[in-house]
């Protein structure tokens, strides 16, 4: 197709336009590269910083919780210990009541004290026999009745004597014996209530530990769930900072490119009007590539990483 000579000199300028501009290279750098990442916000620094301080930050309120557990199982152990301790003494009670609960506590040397002390008793008797045969022999009536009535009443009233005697000594025995039962089934209670209130101790000792090992969690919770807030508003607000920095590194980074590629879209276009000029077809139109919003596409990355740090310690327990 033959050029019209009104367009020889424009489409000569257009050539040298054209062969200056496509010869040169595009300084890509101008429109790419790290310099258009936005770096991270200080405080989202900060929100990582006091994530990973709180790493094992649980073990402290862990290992206490432990400590009150294992004394709790002690003091429970000690409680099992008073309960089997109080069914022995109930036992040892129960043998310290009834007619036959003064016999532990006989003397065992009872019968050989009775006996000395018969014996005694018969031979001053004797001497009293003695006495009443002197009597009947200085009279002139001895082998007589009436030496016969004095000794039958004698030896009757040494029958009764050495009877109350023996039962005196028996009574003085077993009362002696029934007090010390009755003194032991008091002990034993009071021992039996001793060992129940030990009992009680240990069991609200062991309800105590208990509730400090849930104590310990809940402070665990509270502090790790405490931090997660401080994290999330941290890497929130820090996210937001960053995408709004990314919007303007965005921005700048396609203001770049459209300055790089701007000869070529008007080359384009005075190539497309020569040719119309000029009786010929027209090539297709350039187009700047399309524009999106920066901020909006900044800040979905950016608040998909502050969720991030909402995820890390919200309502984790340990």
């Amino acid at each position: 197709m033959a050029i019209p000579d009104f367009l020889e000199d424009t489409v000569k300028d257009y050539s040298k336009q054209a062969t200056a501009a496509y010869s040169a290279p595009i300084n890509t750098d101008t429109f790419t590269g790290r310099q258009f990442v936005a770096g991270q916000d200080p405080m989202q620094t900060q929100a990582a910083a006091l994530a990973t301080q709180g790493v094992g930050s649980y073990q402290p309120y862990l290992q206490a919780a432990q400590t009150a557990q294992t004394a709790g199982a002690g003091a429970l152990g000690q409680a099992a210990t008073a309960v089997g301790g109080l069914g022995a003494i109930q036992n040892q009670a129960a043998a310290s009541t009834g007619a036959n609960a003064y016999q532990p506590f006989m003397s065992p040397y009872q019968s050989q004290v009775i006996d000395a002390t018969l014996s005694e008793f018969d031979k001053s008797r004797l001497a009293g026999q003695q006495q009443i045969r002197d009597a009947a022999v200085s009279s002139g009536n001895f082998g007589g009745g009436r030496e016969g009535a004095m000794m039958g009443q004698y030896n009757a009233d040494s029958l009764a004597d050495r009877s109350a005697l023996q039962a005196q000594m028996l009574q003085q025995g077993f009362g002696q014996a029934q007090q010390a039962a009755n003194q032991n089934f008091t002990n034993q209670g009071q021992l039996f209530q001793m060992q129940n209130q030990q009992n009680l101790s240990n069991q609200g000792l062991a309800g105590a530990f208990g509730n400090q090992m849930n104590q310990q969690f809940g402070l665990s919770d509270f502090g790790r769930q405490g931090m997660g807030q401080d994290i999330n508003a941290l890497g929130t607000l820090g996210s937001v900072n960053q995408a709004q920095q990314q919007a303007l590194l965005t921005a700048d980074q396609q203001a770049a490119q459209t300055g790089a590629y701007e000869p070529y879209g008007r080359l384009n276009q005075y190539g497309n009007m020569l040719t119309g000029l000029s009786g010929g077809v027209a090539g297709q139109q350039y187009q700047d590539q399309e524009v999106s919003d920066p901020y909006a596409n900044a800040l979905g990355a950016a608040t998909g990483v502050a969720g991030l740090f909402g995820q890390i310690y919200g309502g984790r327990r340990y």
